[in-house]
């Protein structure tokens, strides 16, 4: 059973945001069947990584000119990149940098349309897309197409998680134990890897011992 404290354990969090997370993330575990020792150390692990500890619910797209180009070569070009990215000239346009990059993806228009960062990654497992976030919308208590930025509160943050997490198989995947599976799911690649590896040893070191 996860506990206030082997939620602060298992995460390493402080006691601030062990205050202000463990009631959404219980609550949201037990709402989409993240209900398992294992199942929930995954969970922990890979929430962690994509919040940076728990502390972020909104990407951040402040990329430097070189790289958008190295992460995103093939949705952005050099002009674009120069135009848009952080360099000595400027800082970062991150509303353009996100309308491009996520320009025709997962449900999103075009450029022009804004898309791209009207929906950028919102939440504890970073939702990005219009539609990931439509997919949402019948299992969260919120219109989030239509109020996107209610993603980045606190319960709506983590119940979109875990409706996230079941909608994509991975309660499976963690009942095999596969976290390189899982990171690809999330990730789309393995970024990150090393990270969540970590701290799914530490969370199941704590959660799968009891």
């Amino acid at each position: 059973m996860l506990t206030p404290s082997n939620f602060q354990r298992a995460t390493g969090v402080s006691d601030a945001l062990r205050d202000k997370w463990f009631p959404r993330i219980a609550a949201s575990m037990n709402s989409f069947g993240i209900t398992t020792a294992l199942r929930q150390a995954h969970f922990l692990a890979q929430v962690g990584h994509e919040s940076a500890g728990f502390t972020k619910v909104e990407e951040g797209l402040d990329y430097s000119e070189n790289a958008l180009l190295a992460m995103f070569g093939k949705r952005i070009t050099a002009a674009q990149a120069k135009a848009y990215g952080r360099n000595a000239e400027h800082s970062a346009n991150q509303k353009m940098i996100a309308n491009i990059i996520y320009a025709n993806r997962n449900g999103n228009g075009d450029v022009a349309s804004g898309d791209g960062y009207r929906y950028r990654g919102r939440g504890i497992i970073q939702i990005t897309g219009k539609a990931n976030y439509a997919a949402l919308s019948g299992q969260l208590s919120a219109d989030v197409v239509a109020n996107p930025d209610l993603l980045t509160e606190n319960l709506q943050a983590a119940m979109s998680a875990a409706a996230w997490w079941k909608n994509h198989g991975l309660n499976e995947l963690a009942d095999l134990d596969d976290v390189t599976r899982i990171t690809k799911v999330i990730n789309g690649g393995t970024n990150g890897l090393e990270d969540r590896k970590s701290r799914l040893l530490k969370a199941k070191g704590i959660l799968c011992s009891t």
